[in-house]
């Protein structure tokens, strides 16, 4: 309802919990605190919230334009609202290594079970783009300890992702990440692999948790979660699927109004209002004042 029945620290602990289990976890990336309660109803394992959906959402390219007040007011909007935990995708961590300690703390508080911070330079860009300029190992070491000692919750997961796949190559992206490894990185997240044996590759070389990110019309082939286990994968992120879905829809649907001039022919491809309700469990605040819900839906609303 209007908080979930889980405080930060107990989804914290439940995320911990769930990546000894040998389980794959699957995180679609949430577009909006509406699409968290959904991702939670339908059974996943946790949400994402992608720092990409949300410079696309504010109308700007995936190049740091976002600042961390931003990422961390929408990503604790999307938290509050499921009992899951959210995972959020801290970029660069929004400067140098002191930037970045205040990153973390601001969003532990802000009740995120964790975040990954990238090994690029600003601009940064999209990991799946080419001519990316990668920050060095020291650098980003660096980052990482400060991420790490930024924790009151030794539960809050620090992330280490790396872009040096398509600039470097497999084996020194390898060699970066074993680096990470080193300064505190708890999960690695290797961006941009191409094809299964280069995920073999790193699941090989890596003792830690590992996060597979199966972005849409990217560089890596779009893996089945099955694969993903078999590989040896932890974790699986959608992190744009739920965007690329919903700007698909109503991209559609304006040019149909625009074209007929009204939308009666196409509430069939439309959420009802009764379904909109259903996942917002509007029924059930009658428990805190009865003449709220006081009326009735058809199955057509």
């Amino acid at each position: 309802m209007i908080s979930n029945s889980k405080d930060p620290k107990e989804k914290r602990a439940s995320l911990r919990e769930a990546l000894k289990s040998g389980k794959l976890l699957r995180m679609p990336g949430a577009t909006s605190p509406l699409v968290a309660k959904l991702i939670e109803q339908l059974g996943f394992d946790g949400v994402y919230v992608s720092g990409a959906v949300m410079s696309n959402d504010l109308g700007f390219p995936d190049i740091g334009m976002t600042t961390l007040s931003e990422v961390a007011h929408r990503a604790s909007r999307i938290a509050q609202v499921t009992a899951l935990p959210s995972l959020v995708d801290a970029d660069t961590g929004f400067g140098e290594t002191m930037n970045v300690h205040r990153t973390v703390k601001e969003l532990e508080y802000m009740g995120l079970a964790g975040c990954h911070l990238e090994d690029q330079e600003n601009p940064k860009r999209c990991g799946h783009l080419d001519h990316k300029t990668l920050t060095g190992v020291r650098e980003m070491c660096r980052k990482i300890r400060a991420a790490s000692d930024a924790k009151a919750d030794s539960n809050f997961l620090v992330i280490a992702r790396t872009d040096a796949r398509t600039e470097l190559g497999l084996e020194k992206a390898i060699e970066r990440v074993k680096a990470y490894a080193d300064a505190g990185a708890e999960m690695i997240f290797p961006e941009a692999l191409a094809d299964e044996r280069e995920f073999e590759a790193f699941r090989k070389a890596v003792d830690l948790p590992l996060l597979a990110n199966m972005t849409e019309f990217g560089k890596s082939r779009l893996l089945t979660a099955d694969q993903l286990s078999n590989l040896g994968f932890n974790l699986v992120i959608y992190p744009v699927t739920a965007q690329r879905l919903a700007m698909f829809a109503v991209e559609s649907g304006l040019r149909h109004i625009m074209e007929h001039g009204t939308q009666e022919s196409i509430l069939d491809r439309m959420q009802t209002r009764s379904r909109l309700y259903e996942v917002l469990e509007y029924e059930a605040y009658s428990a805190f004042d009865q003449s709220l819900y006081n009326f009735e839906l058809t199955d057509s609303q």
